[in-house]
């Protein structure tokens, strides 16, 4: 797997390795749907519904509240079966269209004539068996329900049910679709029903169970469950299977799980385990009325008439209170109020079962798009980019809820693309850094702070392996550096000292003209310009270091004679000579697989090389190249030496010497010594050795102040040879150097 990894990040870049492989994990972790995911998606959900509730238009469903001020006006509950009899037919006095209960009478009502003559033994015979005779409370209750449409509430029970009637419990009639749903219901092994009687007289029954998510909050409500081996509605479906004529509850279901309960005339879009996302509005106590001023009549007739009526309570004593995304604390018969209510306007939540198969595809497109152009536009295009797609995609999403009631998750698909943009940026920074590290590591012994600076901030300008390119190489080698080593015959340490000690000026002076060091050979030290980066003035920066490099050696030289005078030992002064030559070369990393360094290979290097070699026998401290003296012509105090073949070449090289800067080329002194020498070395070539030896007397004259008499003594010697044995008459004034 990683030989895989590694195969990939080599054809499409490291960067975006990474990001792949991010987006598999962030792809497989949605699959996945861990808790925390989840978690943040329904924050995300409860967020839209805070900004936006669910519109309220009216209330069709009133809710008689059996509250704190009931409790204390009519005692504690449960009440005697008659007052909620009396409750029904208030209710069917002023026009309630059904009412539903969110109550259990599960256990038959102690306050019934026979069973309060069963359970009092101080009463008579005769009175005992009168109230045995009465009707129970129940039964009073079970004849309200004639008088009204009535749905009951039932719950889940961990246990099996225990059914106490002498007929089958009466269920509601399921018609499925499909797959059978029942693996992806909530489920119960058992019902927990109302007393028998009840339950025979009511119009219709349903489940009133509601498990919260996993942080106490109710956001989606179960239309069917399964209890007791049977598939059964809730309290809010059967109520509008009454409102709608249906005989029985529809269901379809793939694959995929439950996606639609339907009645006469009425389709219910659910999740795949028919749970509905209710879309809360918040609580209200318009929608209530306390259940002792019905009971008492104090309720207007408007309050009631054509409206569904559940019967529930908010007495903290009773304990039925719920959280929901908008309220903390809200009594449970609301919840199943507003799912009534959203169902009867057609303002419910849908998150369908494509809905997170859609999630990931919109993580895959957005974060795709971003490993594909993180490393192509740079940061900060990708990150405004990033933004208008989040814009987008947050947008979409809350578009959705607003306009269709439709759930759609735009954090994870954000997050992920947050997280993997995240991780590019910071692997192309490590990156980057460890390349600054590594080209600091590279050029910080040879380039100048900045220049080494410049390519750690733009690598770019760097090519690094054969890059063929015109430039300015210098050699400076120390002369008679053999008689130096035998003074420090015993002293090897003193030597090391002393070489450092002339190295290190002369480096800074390379580098601070934006020179590059190639390397040192013992006193040797080879440079070169417009390598790594660009330099339009390598010709010129070249030759103004090896004037400097004099001056510092010079600087170098009285130091060290003041020194050795103080500690009574010799003064050897040192002297280098220059040699420069300008041309193309290759430049790059030069070695071998265990080793290499920065380096420069060509023709031209190794023209340099020698005419820094000649340096001694011409006299002059500074040799440069034709092709060096063409580029710096104007800017410094160049003078013509000859024409020579170096060894190892066949063409002929114009070398010349520098003497100074512009201000020595422009000065009387030079300018006039420049006419002097041109014609020495015009008659010289034209072998006018009489004319020629005139002018080297001339020329020594003028070019005293430039210490040039070393050069005139090579020409004296070559004048006295050529008066013996002169050269062809076809001579081309060009001198074959046998040495280097």
């Amino acid at each position: 797997m990683v030989t895989v990894l590694k195969k990939i990040g080599r054809r499409i870049g490291a960067g975006r390795a990474l990001g792949l492989a991010l987006l598999i994990f962030f792809v497989a972790l949605q699959i996945w749907n861990p808790l925390p995911l989840h978690a943040v998606r329904l924050k995300v959900f409860d967020f839209y519904q805070q900004l936006q509730p669910r519109e309220q238009k009216g209330y069709p469903v009133v809710i008689v509240d059996i509250d704190d001020k009931s409790l204390a006006e009519e005692g504690q509950w449960p009440w005697p079966r008659t007052r909620v009899s009396d409750m029904i037919l208030e209710i069917t006095r002023l026009g309630g269209v059904a009412v539903a209960f969110d109550i259990l009478f599960s256990e038959p009502d102690g306050t019934s004539p026979a069973e309060f003559a069963r359970r009092v033994g101080s009463i008579d015979q005769e009175t005992k068996k009168r109230l045995m005779t009465l009707p129970s409370n129940d039964g009073v209750l079970a004849l309200a329900f004639k008088r009204k449409a009535v749905v009951l509430a039932q719950s889940g029970y961990h246990n099996q049910s225990v059914w106490k009637g002498d007929k089958t419990p009466p269920t509601t009639g399921i018609a499925t679709i499909g797959r059978d749903p029942t693996d992806r219901l909530l489920s119960y092994k058992g019902i927990l029903r109302n007393v028998p009687v009840l339950e025979y007289n009511a119009a219709g029954r349903g489940m009133v169970s509601v498990l919260p998510d996993w942080d106490g909050v109710v956001r989606r409500v179960p239309l069917l469950q399964h209890a007791d081996g049977k598939i059964v509605p809730s309290i809010t479906v059967d109520i509008l299977r009454l409102l709608t004529g249906s005989s029985a509850v529809g269901v379809r279901s793939d694959a995929a799980g439950v996606s639609e309960v339907f009645l006469k005339g009425l389709k219910i879009q659910t999740d795949a385990n028919a749970h509905l996302w209710v879309h809360f509005n918040k609580h209200d106590r318009n929608r209530y009325v306390s259940a002792v001023d019905l009971l008492n009549r104090r309720v207007p007739a408007d309050r009631v008439k054509n409206k569904i009526v559940m019967v529930g309570t908010s007495a903290t004593a009773l304990f039925d209170i719920k959280s929901t995304p908008l309220d903390p604390v809200l009594p449970g018969v609301e919840i199943h109020a507003q799912v009534l209510e959203s169902l009867l306007t057609n303002t419910q939540l849908k998150r369908p079962n494509f809905a997170h198969i859609s999630e990931m595809a919109i993580s895959v497109a957005v974060s795709f798009t971003i490993i594909i152009m993180a490393p192509v536009f740079g940061a900060l295009t990708v990150l405004l980019l990033g933004g208008v797609m989040a814009a987008g995609v947050a947008g979409a999403s809350w578009w959705m809820f607003s306009e269709h009631g439709m759930l759609l998750d735009a954090f994870y698909p954000l997050a992920t693309a947050l997280i993997i943009f995240s991780a590019m940026v910071f692997f192309n920074y490590m990156r980057e850094e460890t390349q600054r590290r590594q080209i600091r590591g590279a050029f910080g012994q040879y380039l100048s702070p900045d220049l080494v600076d410049q390519l750690a901030d733009d690598p770019d300008k760097l090519t690094l392996g054969g890059e063929t390119r015109e430039l300015s190489i210098l050699f400076s080698d120390v002369r008679g550096f053999t008689t130096i080593s035998e003074m420090y015959k015993s002293d090897p340490q003193g030597l090391t000292r002393l070489i450092n000690r002339l190295l290190t000026p002369l480096s800074h002076v390379i580098m601070d003209n934006t020179g590059t060091i190639d390397k040192y050979m013992g006193d040797n030290v080879m440079a070169f310009w417009n390598a790594p980066l660009d330099d339009e003035n390598h010709a010129e920066n070249a030759c103004l270091s090896a004037l400097q490099m004099l001056d510092a050696l010079e600087k170098l030289n009285r130091e060290r004679e003041i020194e050795d005078r103080e500690a009574g030992r010799e003064f050897l002064e040192l002297y280098v000579g220059v040699g420069i030559n300008t041309g193309e070369c290759v430049v790059g990393n030069v070695g071998s697989d265990m080793r290499f360094d920065y380096s420069v290979l060509g023709d031209a290097v190794n023209l340099a090389a020698r005419l820094e070699g000649q340096t001694k026998g011409y006299g002059v401290d500074i040799i440069i190249g034709q092709s060096t003296a063409e580029q710096v012509e104007g800017k410094f105090a160049a003078l013509e030496l000859d024409a020579i073949r170096v060894v190892g070449k066949t063409e002929p090289e114009v070398i010349y010497t520098i003497l100074g800067t512009k201000d020595v080329l422009h000065s009387a002194e030079f300018q006039a010594h420049a006419e002097t020498h041109t014609q020495m070395l015009n008659a010289y070539r034209a072998m006018k050795w009489a004319q020629c030896a005139k002018l080297l007397k001339a020329c020594r004259q003028s070019g005293a102040p430039f210490n040039l008499s070393g050069l005139y003594d090579m020409f004296d010697e070559r004048l006295a040879l050529f008066k013996k044995a002169p050269p062809p008459k076809d001579w081309d004034g060009v001198v074959t150097m046998d040495s280097k």
